[in-house]
């Protein structure tokens, strides 16, 4: 039985393993009492729920009335694998979801292209959901789309999460058979928070570092970032990303602000890694040039090393717009292009 009790911070306060049945809330509090008593404290895992597509929704509906969460529909052969296994640590248990597409529409259209998508919200918050209806369309074009769960700053700082999305990436490809994909061509793609992780990612591939072991091949053959910091350190990200202090969101993961964790935030920057050997990228943003902020350097240094490289801004879109109609559609055929070498429009 998984419990998970409301706490006044706004998180989620869930029990994993408890074995009592509880039919109530007095109930659920006796039955959580004695969880923690037989088990111990340190099980426990703040979750903080604060970002899902109800809520962006919500809070764009009235400036961005036209904006519609997407229904998914699905096509005969297509298989979604859900919570499927890739790491633990200790007793905790990282898993991804899988949307594979009908296996001669992967043949024809996207000869064993895969994607990993890593989910945003600030580093700390939003899962691997927030990706379902994009996965869903990709899938329909012949993608095989991975959808990693990664631990978040509430539960362990940088660089974890991005350790664990490499242990994935290397996962998928020692699995490539039995998901019909070529583990050459395995790309990555963000959102938000997810964006600038992807982009980190996909340039420090040649690295040891976010890596459990330093000869791992996390090697990607694209990068899609969507609305995703590519420069912590620029004037743009630093007046938005540390306006807080310690109390930012990015700070809160990276262990400080910029004043007392600057290594890590040049570190955490994926324009300071850009090298000859970077993945093709593509760049789609919205409205608000913060949330790409570094985008301009670079692109100058991919298109310096002959690295194909692609950006599109939707002009006056909200953050987050690829998780509604009409961006979402537009997105994918963007990310479709890109990915199978056409030009993007």
């Amino acid at each position: 039985m998984n419990t998970a009790i409301r706490a006044p911070s706004g998180f989620w306060v869930r029990a994993t393993g408890c074995k009592h049945a509880a039919a109530g809330a007095a109930a659920l509090a006796v039955a959580l009492a004695q969880w923690c008593a037989s088990a111990g404290a340190s099980e426990l895992r703040r979750i903080d729920d604060s970002y899902t597509v109800s809520q962006r929704y919500y809070a764009y509906r009235d400036e961005h009335p036209h904006l519609t969460v997407p229904a998914l529909e699905f096509q005969a052969g297509q298989k979604i694998l859900f919570d499927r296994l890739y790491k633990k640590i200790g007793e905790r248990e990282l898993h991804l979801d899988v949307y594979l597409p009908k296996a001669r529409r992967a043949t024809r259209q996207a000869s064993g292209q895969a994607l990993v998508l890593v989910h945003g919200g600030g580093w700390r918050s939003g899962n691997k959901s927030n990706f379902y209806a994009m996965a869903n369309l990709l899938a329909q074009r012949g993608y095989a789309v991975f959808l990693p769960e990664f631990r978040l700053s509430p539960e362990a700082k940088y660089p974890a999460g991005l350790v664990d999305i490499n242990d994935a990436i290397v996962w998928i490809k020692q699995h490539a058979r039995d998901f019909g994909i070529d583990p050459l061509r395995v790309a990555i793609g963000g959102e938000s928070s997810g964006g600038q992780m992807a982009a980190l990612l996909a340039y420090t591939a040649e690295q040891a570092l976010f890596k459990s072991q330093p000869g791992d091949d996390t090697r990607v053959n694209a990068l899609v970032d969507l609305d995703g910091v590519l420069d912590f350190t620029t004037p743009l990200a630093q007046q938005y990303e540390n306006a807080a202090g310690s109390n930012s969101v990015a700070a809160q993961w990276l262990g400080g602000a910029m004043e007392q964790a600057a290594d890590k935030w040049r570190e955490a920057s994926a324009a300071r890694h850009v090298s000859a050997q970077s993945a093709p990228t593509l760049i789609i943003a919205g409205g608000q040039p913060r949330f790409t902020a570094g985008k301009d350097e670079v692109l100058a240094a991919l298109t310096r090393h002959g690295i194909r490289n692609h950006y599109f801004a939707f002009a006056g879109a909200p953050h987050t717009f690829w998780l509604f109609e009409p961006y979402l559609s537009q997105v994918v055929e963007k990310m479709d292009l890109f990915l199978r070498g056409r030009p993007v429009q």
